[in-house]
């Protein structure tokens, strides 16, 4: 029947597939690989991953480290107070810096923080696979990637070079933004990275003088953006002036103020 035909070619076009992909194998000493990422970029996704989401899991007594594959516009280093160059081991693998108790790895520590990164895409992905590759991580229960924005080749290098435990994707209320973070999510389910769900950043701003609140990038659009995908909200994190100053100091809000609202 053509039904019957019909899936035998399906069949035979994922095996073809499937041969040029290439095989993954996991990050020697890491027991688990979380990404987050966004299909635009200023929606807050390093804030989340540097300052909020790798102490989560500390707070679980969990080792824990980070790697920031964002090639053109690395961030962690700032983020997480953070300067120099790694040492390199005896097997000539780079040793990631630490700080908060959480090891770190990044483009930043390799090149001048004035210092443009002005490559082609082929000289991208090789530096994506050393960082992947080429880092003594130690043990790690986890390590948190904080992917660029977009849903690129650096998102798909990473996702079929690496097992990948689950996505999470982190997107402002506005309508601009969900559309990506829409894109974003289907990525991942199409190249079989579970979706853990949803971060709704910069969800309100509430004014420090007479505490009116204001949904300045909308209200809820994320939570809207999950039902439709069949996802969880994994939390909510306000506009907020001390997670500004916090991130752009490089003292992250959960350890430098850790009874505020914030």
């Amino acid at each position: 029947s053509s039904g019957s035909r019909d899936e035998i070619l399906r069949d035979k076009r994922a095996q073809i597939v499937s041969r040029g992909l290439p095989k993954q194998k996991p990050i020697e000493g890491v027991k688990q690989v979380v990404v987050l990422a966004s299909g635009k970029g200023g929606v807050g996704k390093s804030t989340t991953a540097g300052k909020i989401f790798v102490f989560s899991f500390r707070f679980l007594t969990k080792e824990v480290g980070l790697l920031d594959v964002d090639i053109y516009g690395p961030s962690v280093p700032k983020m997480m107070n953070l300067k120099g160059n790694p040492e390199l081991t005896p097997k000539n693998l780079m040793r990631p810096l630490k700080n908060y108790g959480i090891t770190c790895m990044s483009m930043g520590f390799l090149v001048d923080e004035t210092a443009p990164i002005v490559w082609r895409g082929l000289m991208v992905m090789s530096a994506v696979q050393k960082l992947l590759r080429q880092v003594d991580w130690g043990q790690l229960d986890y390590l948190v990637i904080d992917m660029p924005p977009g849903t690129g080749d650096v998102q798909l290098s990473v996702s079929q070079s690496i097992p990948i435990a689950g996505a999470v994707i982190v997107s402002t209320p506005q309508d601009v933004a969900l559309l990506d973070a829409c894109k974003g999510a289907e990525m991942f389910r199409k190249v079989h990275v579970p979706v853990l769900g949803l971060v709704q950043n910069m969800s309100v701003f509430q004014c420090p003088k007479c505490k009116h609140e204001t949904h300045i990038f909308g209200a809820d659009g994320v939570r809207d953006l999950a039902k439709t995908l069949g996802l969880d909200v994994l939390g909510d994190i306000p506009l907020h002036v001390n997670i500004r100053e916090t991130c752009d100091s490089g003292q992250p809000v959960v350890i430098s103020q850790p009874q505020s609202d914030a």
